[in-house]
């Protein structure tokens, strides 16, 4: 069972997600330039969203982070009262024992930014402060060594995969073991089970994600714009002219089409696979819906405050079938034809429209369970002129009731 959510979002001067120059990142779609956000973008706005508008309980949620040691090591510090540093050492053990190197020093920073259930956190640190005897004491090698080399090699000319060994091996077998299932256990996690996880070196602990996020692109073609601006010393002396600070800020505005795609038995199996499971995917996936409608990316919002939610939404439930994608809907970039009060908005949904049931006509269906939509649309004429071009598809007044649907739809309910 597959969910695909399309989305029509028309946002007003802004630069939402930035490249390397600082300018709102693009690409080329149908031979012209278009605005871009990428899915990346997306997918952290989403989980931010998931906690501004408290989505997931506070127990199912994850956590990203290089800081492993710093977070492990605070509630070591709490059941043992020992030092910082102390427990910041016996955490570093800890993580080479389940194999993952972490430096000591300034940093404290893991080797890879780690995706991992924020429950981990809690329960590694209880089981380090029960076996702080045996981590806290040195290793067994503990002389001084030279630094190793640029060219893979660690200290005394050892292999960095040779000490990563040596250090997972002082660590008792035992213990080892259950580190190790700390670390690698994913389930129960919807942010995991949505997104996924990969860990070169630890390939045991992927989670394949059940959620598929496309960048968001501009339904038209877009120019890039300058905002020139200036800043006034407050305290300058009166007969003093000029500005005392300059600059200026790439911006564009553009009508986006975004989409996403959750396998749901994936995610079912991402989360255990049981009935609690299912349960809890359903949850889930209502959460996803919400969190993917009100999220917006934080880029320059202090200066632009772009806070344009979507103006169109769509939700398909199918069975079976491959996932369909209605970007080109807008391969001919959408224009405004005032004589025919048809703004971008407007005729981003009609386009939207007319792919869905050009493909609808020539693929089928594929066992689909619900098609429903939602519009802002005062005088309602939109969505009547978008209900005759996909006559299929359920207007829906609220986008709770989209989620209802869909979420009923999803999980072998009636829509």
């Amino acid at each position: 069972m597959k969910l695909e959510l399309h989305i029509l979002q028309n946002f007003a001067p802004s630069n939402l997600n930035r490249d390397d120059t600082g300018s709102p990142k693009d690409c080329e779609l149908g031979g012209v330039r278009r605005a871009r956000i990428s899915s990346q973008c997306y997918k952290r706005a989403i989980r931010q969203a998931f906690e501004a508008h408290e989505l997931l309980d506070a127990a199912e949620r994850a956590t990203r982070t290089k800081r492993l040691v710093e977070a492990v090591a605070e509630h070591v510090e709490a059941a043992k009262k020992i030092d910082p540093e102390s427990a910041k050492r016996a955490v570093v053990r800890a993580l080479a024992g389940g194999g993952l190197k972490a430096e000591e020093g300034d940093t404290w920073k893991t080797q890879y930014l780690l995706f991992l259930p924020t429950r981990t956190i809690e329960r590694l640190g209880a089981l380090i402060a029960e076996n702080l005897a045996v981590l806290a004491s040195p290793p067994a090698e503990a002389t001084a060594e030279p630094a190793g080399d640029k060219a893979g090699k660690g200290k005394g000319g050892k292999s960095k995969k040779q000490e990563k060994s040596e250090a997972k091996d002082q660590v008792p077998a035992a213990l080892r073991e259950q580190i190790e299932a700390l670390l690698s256990d994913g389930s129960r996690t919807p942010e995991l089970g949505l997104f996924g996880r990969m860990i070169a070196d630890q390939p045991g602990w992927n989670v394949d994600a059940a959620c598929q996020v496309a960048h968001a692109i501009s339904t038209h073609r877009v120019s890039m714009e300058f905002d020139f601006y200036t800043a006034i010393d407050d305290r300058r002396r009166d007969d003093s002219s000029g500005s005392d600070m300059m600059g200026t800020i790439p911006f564009n505005s553009a009508c986006f089409y975004r989409y996403l795609v959750i396998d749901v038995d994936d995610l079912v199996r991402n989360l255990g696979g049981d009935e609690a499971a299912r349960a809890q995917a359903r949850k889930t996936l209502a959460a996803l819906l919400r969190a993917a409608v009100l999220a917006i990316p934080s880029g320059k919002q202090n200066s632009m405050a772009a806070h344009n939610p979507p103006s169109f939404l769509l939700t398909d439930v199918r069975e079976r079938g491959a996932p369909r994608s209605l970007a080109n809907a807008f391969v001919e970039p959408v224009r405004p034809r005032s004589n025919e009060h048809n703004d971008l908005v407007e005729g981003s949904v009609l386009k939207l429209g007319e792919l869905l049931a050009a493909l609808d006509g020539v693929y089928g269906t594929d066992g689909r369970k619900d098609l429903s939509f939602c519009v802002v649309d005062p005088s309602q004429t939109l969505a009547k002129a978008f209900g005759q071009k996909v006559t299929s598809a359920h207007h829906r007044a609220s986008l709770q009731a989209l989620i209802d649907a869909a979420t009923a739809a999803a999980f072998g309910g009636g829509a």
